[in-house]
């Protein structure tokens, strides 16, 4: 009879307390429920043993009862929020075409990532971030860089200022049949998670997102839907992903003298759109091989002029993208620094499609860029950190969106050259981690952080000076970064 008192006292206690309670206090009424069973079924009763077991079970009763109503109180705290912090200072090198040079030795950065996620169902998710990304002491306003940096697409990988900003913001249903199949389906609509994805996540120390880092890394608004074909054909992780997103939207304001509010406007760009599919052949959580190819359609960039660039920007075309990207997760189960040591390699290859009489990257021709990226992670045993290598190298008329990219020097992924990056990354506790990195750009070709006209046309080092842009044409990048980063 005590210890039935005595954990029924325990259990009302923690009814009490509230909060995050509920799985400890059903597993305290169902050791309850065990022990009243365990009484009921002994072969020698005692004396006032179906007694004790009505008064536990009266007890039981009144502790669902209080259950109920901290799931009651709970359900209407409907999302839950988690935090994302990071502290940075970089150091930043630039070796122009002229022999010049520019940089910062010290830009501090403060960013800051509102993660938040609630599943009111077991097949029904929602996803949400929000975002800060300021230098320190600054508040960089809306026309820096020509307006391009609250461009939509890199808004929160940009430095600007102190205000919370949307980055992530979607739906994710989920099944197990589709149509009757028995194939599992996923869609999946709103602001999707599209930085940092396959493989560069792994210098990012985070979870893949939803593209393949080596040629996408922008934010972008859209939708997805993915099927699980791997049990169904007996090849482990075999899926195929449909995505659709929406680059810029042509709209007129409101309240010009018009009066039509989000109409097509003629004065501005047509609607930036992008579609595509990743697929994946085989994931067996050692090797992963993941595939893509997608389309861009009415893509912008600058015309050239007698007196330079247009002073606006152009729709000029579409620009195809495909990859291939082998991840090696493990390379032997036998010893522990190399079941801990990832390798990876990546193919990729863009393609212009120039508007008739238009230019894309300078040229009126349809002309195709490639790149190849490698890369290595292995665990650094004496202090519990990893250290990762990469080197990859893009050809004359590379061009990938990637311009979200998590370097404050430009994309290293867009390189016409090559770029070398050493990345260390070591944690302090459950919620702390800190990483030294160096990333370094060698640019054969002028253009790689440009968009897709006049501003992305690639030139030598040589013709740069020719021309007399020697002083603006970018030979040599540097970035040394140090952060220290909160996650909790």
């Amino acid at each position: 009879m005590k210890k039935i008192i005595t954990m029924s006292l325990v259990v009302a206690s923690m009814a009490m307390a509230g909060g995050n309670v509920n799985s400890d206090l059903q597993a305290q009424i169902d050791a309850l429920k065990a022990e009243i069973a365990t009484l009921k079924n002994a072969k020698t009763q005692t004396v006032g043993v179906e007694q004790k077991s009505v008064e536990g079970e009266d007890r039981i009763a009144k502790l669902e009862k209080k259950v109920n109503e901290i799931k009651k109180h709970d359900s209407g705290d409907n999302i839950k929020f988690d935090v994302d912090f990071r502290t940075a200072v970089d150091s930043i090198d630039y070796k122009m075409a002229d022999g010049s040079k520019a940089g910062k030795n010290d830009l501090f950065s403060n960013r800051l990532w509102l993660n938040m996620a609630y599943a009111p169902t077991d097949n029904v998710i929602f996803k949400g971030q929000l975002a800060a990304n300021k230098a320190f002491g600054a508040d960089f306003g809306n026309n820096r860089g020509a307006g391009m940096d609250r461009f939509d697409w890199v808004t929160n990988e940009t430095l600007t200022d102190s205000s919370i900003k949307l980055r992530q913001a979607y739906w994710l249903y989920m099944s197990d049949d589709f149509m009757g199949t028995e194939i599992p389906w996923t869609m999946s609509v709103g602001r999707r998670p599209s930085t940092a994805g396959f493989l560069s996540n792994i210098r990012e120390d985070d979870v893949a997102q939803s593209p393949l880092g080596h040629i996408i890394d922008v934010e972008f608004d859209g939708a997805s839907s993915k099927f699980s074909f791997g049990d169904k054909v007996g090849v482990p992780g075999m899926a195929l992903k449909f995505c659709l997103g929406q680059g810029s939207t042509n709209a007129s304001p409101r309240f010009t003298n018009t009066g039509t509010d989000y109409a097509n406007s003629a004065n501005s760009l047509k609607d930036v759109t992008l579609g595509g599919i990743v697929f994946t052949p085989y994931d067996d959580g050692q090797f992963k091989l993941e595939t893509t190819a997608f389309r861009g359609a009415n893509l912008p960039g600058y015309n050239m002029t007698a007196t330079g660039l247009s002073a606006n920007m152009a729709t000029l075309g579409d620009v195809d993208g495909a990859a291939a990207s082998l991840l090696v997760d493990g390379l032997d189960d036998d010893n522990e620094f190399l079941s801990n040591t990832k390798m990876f390699a990546s193919y990729a290859m863009s393609k212009t499609r120039p508007e008739t009489g238009q230019q894309m990257l300078g040229s009126i021709s349809s002309e195709t860029g490639t790149s190849y990226w490698l890369g290595t992670q292995f665990p650094v045993e004496a202090f519990g950190g990893k250290l990762g290598l990469e080197y990859n190298h893009g050809s004359k008329y590379w061009r990938s969106f990637t311009y979200g990219e998590d370097t404050m020097a430009g994309s290293k992924m867009a390189t016409r050259g090559d770029a070398y990056e050493a990345h260390y990354t070591q944690p302090i506790t459950e919620a702390l981690s800190a990483q030294l990195r160096y990333t370094k750009m060698n640019y054969d070709y002028t253009g790689s952080n440009g968009f897709f006209g006049a501003e992305g046309m690639p030139m030598t080092m040589a013709q740069a000076v020719g021309a007399g842009m020697g002083n603006v044409a970018v030979e040599s990048a540097e970035d040394i970064r140090a952060y220290i980063r909160y996650r909790y």
